[in-house]
């Protein structure tokens, strides 16, 4: 889908930052991170791909992030602008370990840890109007406060659940979307850095490094 390309103001405005400096001299790669953190709820690590993936920027630990091993489905979504609309509301995705401290957009700080990722849909309530198309996006939460694979928090609920990651009265977030391939790996596009891979057969792409527009 060629017209994904369009949706990056809306991804760059929505992923936590400052989990990379200079980013645009900076020389990321992929490897092999091995199994899940060990401080994970058991059910949670459980649910998780074995081997996750390890971003180093110029060879210092960066991030690393483990997917879930399936994809959790649901009831259709009739929501426009929605690219997953089968994942449910709440599921749990991926988990991410910061190895640095980083901040957001509005410049929330993240502290260095292990958050899980689950997933919602940007509201349409006039505060995104016009940013773009795509509304599929994930909340990190503190792991330690995470611990069922099978909870569909509302959104309300993983609203008040990310505000633990950020510290502030709005959530951490990170954009995702469906894929238009069957790709694997990190690559980047224009200014950022993303992360693709497949939950059971859907392919998805994830933000993991880029830069805010001015």
């Amino acid at each position: 889908m060629k017209a994904m390309r369009h949706l990056r103001p809306f991804r760059r405005l929505t992923l936590p930052l400052a989990f990379f400096s200079a980013a645009a001299f900076a020389q990321y790669k992929a490897e092999p991170a091995g199994a899940p953190p060990s401080d994970l709820a058991p059910a949670i690590a459980k649910a998780l791909q074995n081997n996750g993936t390890k971003i180093t920027n110029n060879g210092t630990p960066y991030l690393e992030i483990w997917f879930r091993a399936d994809k959790p489905s649901g009831a259709k979504s009739t929501e426009e602008a929605v690219t997953l609309p089968n994942i449910p509301q709440g599921a749990l995705l991926a988990v991410i370990r910061l190895d640095g401290k980083g901040s957001d957009r509005r410049g929330q700080a993240i502290k260095p840890g292990v958050y899980t990722l689950r997933y919602s849909v940007m509201p349409v309530n006039g505060d995104h109007q016009g940013a773009a198309p795509q509304r599929d996006f994930v909340l990190m939460v503190p792991a330690a406060d995470d611990k069922d694979p099978s909870a569909t928090p509302s959104f309300e609920a993983l609203v008040d659940m990310s505000k633990k990651a950020s510290g502030t009265g709005h959530p951490a977030v990170m954009s995702l979307w469906k894929a238009d391939d069957g790709k694997t790996g990190l690559s980047q596009q224009g200014d950022d850095w993303v992360i693709q891979t497949k939950l059971g057969d859907t392919p998805i792409a994830l933000i993991v490094i880029g830069t805010a527009a001015a």
